[in-house]
């Protein structure tokens, strides 16, 4: 999907703008997680380990609603529904290190026995304020 160009500053690296992911719980309830974010070509990016919550829900019910938040003005922002294309342990290290790099300026440390995993989340619907 096309990024409108009043938006696409919000998924630059240099924004440093956070995703606030939506999931669906097992009891139907949502579940929201602040998580940094990168886009490839095609899906956004997002990075966590192996039985978190998000991961959990993800698997089961991989239809998400997520928000990118201006980090300078907060009312506006890009609201997107999408689903997971993707779970990977493939890149995924990499990955976390590159996210970290990006919102701290330092390398993650990954816990001893810690898998992270890659998501990519196909955009099926974009607005925005």
């Amino acid at each position: 999907m096309n990024i409108p160009e009043s938006y696409q500053d919000l998924f630059k690296d240099e924004a440093k703008a956070y995703l606030y992911l939506a999931t669906i719980m097992p009891d139907g309830t949502p579940q929201v997680t602040p998580v940094w974010f990168s886009m490839d070509e095609k899906y956004l990016l997002i990075n966590t380990a192996e039985g978190r919550t998000k991961d959990l829900n993800m698997q089961a019910r991989p239809n998400v609603a997520l928000v990118i938040q201006d980090p300078i003005d907060p009312y506006r922002y890009v609201q997107i529904r999408g689903q997971v294309a993707e779970r990977t342990t493939e890149g995924a290290d990499a990955h976390i290190h590159a996210l970290s790099q990006k919102y701290r300026g330092k390398a993650w440390i990954i816990p001893p026995g810690e898998k992270r995993l890659l998501f990519k989340i196909s955009i099926d619907k974009l607005s925005g304020r």
